[in-house]
């Protein structure tokens, strides 16, 4: 897979992990091709703003209120100690310590995959945390945030998981549908809900990218990736770099950034080494078996529709972004004109236009 550069980016195997563990029935994921995972920072700013929709799930003991500083604090390791990684893997130094993902569909509704809230009482434990991100490069992800960017779940709205007892699987199929929709506590401040794809079509080779916690990690953007299989009842699959704790993250369409899923299940994440360290699991871009992500269409009646404002929100930020990643890309162009490839830009800062609404 080619990288997803900051520039632009519009052009069940199960795995016991040590030390941490994810809600992961169906947990296993990995590397296809090239790793694409990237920080916050180094995503364009119109991925950026659909991030920011993006949530880590935690247990709530991770989850502390701090009352001398006013935040929460979160209950981390480092990944290389936690997954006793080899000393030139990825990400090595960084923080994890959430177990799910999950993305903000309605003022106070999160979705998430099935397995990784499987009851009242495991909703109860749960602390749905906004911003676990790297904002620049060197930072190991944070180790407190702001009591606004963290909520309970106050209830499981609804949920599926194909194969539980009363949930048969699809007939010929040995796997389905897993999801699962949050009440949270209160209605959510500074993020805006994310657009769902409500045609219920999805079909082979259409381009994806995923956003959410691999491993637990601070929030990763992966792209490049396209579905590999459209054709079974409930999901389909794709060769999306992720792993567990991407578990609920959703997987949107490059093309419409719109949500075509949630992301479930996949192959192994690490495998060992000769060497005692731990590697990432990675296959060729068409090889393993593949990610598995339940198609938006399973749940999508009950995901409530945005009004006309809060979809103005969510398009105004990202065609602001695409503006400003033309912009930046033309004076490093060395084919662009010398009066604009001589500019020297300093920070690049695009206002979203004024929007003009006929009301009828």
């Amino acid at each position: 897979m080619k990288h997803l550069v900051k520039a632009t980016l519009s052009a069940v195997a199960v795995l016991a992990l040590p030390v941490f563990s994810f809600s992961m029935d169906s947990a296993g994921k990995s590397i296809y091709g090239d790793d694409n995972r990237l920080d916050y920072y180094e995503a364009s700013s119109a991925i950026q703003s659909l991030s920011n929709s993006v949530v880590s799930l935690w247990k709530s003991y991770k989850v502390v209120e701090n009352t001398s500083t006013g935040k929460y604090d979160l209950t981390t390791k480092t990944m290389g100690a936690a997954m006793g990684l080899c000393p030139d893997e990825k990400f090595r130094e960084q923080n994890m310590g959430a177990f799910c993902s999950g993305s903000l569909v309605g003022k106070d509704l999160v979705m998430t995959a099935g397995h990784c809230v499987k009851s009242e009482a495991a909703c109860a434990d749960t602390k749905i945390v906004f911003g676990f991100k790297v904002a620049k490069a060197g930072e190991a992800g944070p180790s407190s945030v702001a009591k606004s960017e963290v909520y309970s779940c106050s209830k499981i709205v609804k949920r599926f998981l194909s194969g539980e007892a009363g949930t048969p699987n699809p007939d010929g199929q040995t796997v389905g549908a897993d999801y699962a929709l949050i009440k949270l506590d209160r209605e959510v401040a500074r993020h805006k809900p994310l657009l769902v794809n409500r045609t219920g079509e999805i079909s082979k080779d259409t381009k994806l990218f995923v956003i959410g916690h691999p491993s637990g990690m601070p929030l990763k953007v992966a792209g490049d990736a396209a579905v590999r299989d459209a054709g079974t009842i409930g999901y389909f699959v794709a060769d999306l770099d992720t792993f567990g704790g991407n578990s609920g993250s959703a997987v949107f369409n490059l093309d419409t950034k719109k949500i075509e899923g949630i992301l479930v299940r996949g192959d192994n994440d690490y495998i060992p080494t000769p060497a005692g360290c731990t590697t990432v699991a990675t296959f060729a871009q068409t090889g393993g078996r593949g990610e598995d992500v339940t198609k938006i269409s399973a749940l999508v009646a009950d995901v409530p529709q945005l009004n006309m404002w809060q979809t103005i929100r969510h398009y105004i930020p990202l065609l602001a972004g695409e503006v400003e990643d033309e912009v930046r890309m033309m004076l490093g162009n060395k084919d662009a004109p010398a009066e604009v490839r001589d500019v020297n830009p300093g920070p690049v800062t695009v206002e979203p236009l004024p929007v003009k609404v006929n009301f009828r």
